[in-house]
């Protein structure tokens, strides 16, 4: 799958977050795609099931901008809200017509005819792995989506699924300030099976460095900007390095509404840490030597 260094998480673009109107997606799409990023990150349940279409408004007046990017959306999760009456509690549905219904609402949204790969968002409890085979091998005969994934799956949750079709992506939770798929092999896995590891929150929401009181995080945060310093880099971008380093390829989800970060990520790529650098980092997290 084709897919930019990092990318562009759309979920605080509209009502969740930045609230923008069609000019200001307008723009940072536009800007984005300028510099490089052209994958967005997508789920049906954004914004209460209004930023597809909001991002889909930019796309019908301009469609030719659709074949500059990548689109990745998520589906599975089953979400109470106004846009949504008919649901009386959140609960998960990998159901064959669910999955079906949901891709077919996110092609008209976004104004698309196709979907670069879609993620099941969430685990199901009761999900029956034929079922979703099923539906994508629907899907993708149909040309409506081009690769597959998951999202916030265990090894053993992507091994059944991978035991019916090629489980091509793992979106995660995963940055230095939380450890578990480097632990609990997530990442290991990702390595054995050409899993493309998709890390959202990857500078730990922000809560890195926002930190007053929370030892853990003012240790990393000493550490990074340490080495901010001796790379003449920033702290964010030293740690979005440092995730880019795993033998896994890490790609990060960024979540900013803000061109200027988007930016910024860019450059990890150019910043390499020493092995001891990595382990610096790795310590200020744990709070201890590695055994």
């Amino acid at each position: 799958m084709n897919i930019s260094k990092v990318i562009a998480g759309v979920m605080k673009w509209g009502t969740w977050g930045a609230k923008f109107d069609t000019p200001s997606y307008e723009h940072i799409i536009k800007e984005s795609i300028a510099r490089g990023v052209t994958t967005f990150d997508h789920a049906d349940i954004y914004g209460d099931y209004s930023t597809e279409e909001e991002f889909g408004n930019v796309l019908r007046k301009e469609p030719s901008l659709r074949r500059q990017m990548q689109l990745i959306t998520k589906c599975g999760i089953r979400r109470p809200c106004v846009n949504r009456p008919q649901f009386k509690i959140k609960s998960y549905d990998t159901s064959l017509a669910h999955i079906v219904e949901s891709v077919e609402t996110s092609l008209k949204n976004l104004g698309t005819d196709y979907i670069d790969a879609l993620l099941i968002h969430r685990p199901d409890f009761i999900m029956d792995a034929d079922e979703i085979a099923n539906a994508f091998d629907r899907l993708k005969e149909q040309g409506k989506v081009l690769h597959f994934g998951v999202s916030n799956f265990t090894p053993s949750q992507v091994s059944l699924l991978n035991s019916r079709f090629k489980v091509e992506i793992n979106q995660i939770q995963a940055s230095v300030a939380y450890l578990h798929p480097f632990t609990d092999g997530t990442l290991d896995q990702c390595q054995e099976l050409g899993i493309i590891p998709m890390a959202w929150s990857p500078l730990g929401g922000g809560n890195i460095f926002a930190a007053e009181d929370d030892e853990r995080m003012l240790r990393i945060s000493a550490v990074a900007e340490m080495l901010a310093t001796r790379y003449n880099s920033s702290p964010d971008v030293v740690l979005l390095s440092w995730l880019l380093q795993h033998p896994s390829r890490i790609v990060p989800v960024l979540g900013t509404s803000k061109v200027e970060r988007i930016q910024s990520a860019l450059t990890a790529s150019e910043l390499k840490l020493e092995r001891e650098e990595w382990y610096m980092l790795w310590r200020a997290s744990t709070g201890k030597e590695v055994a």
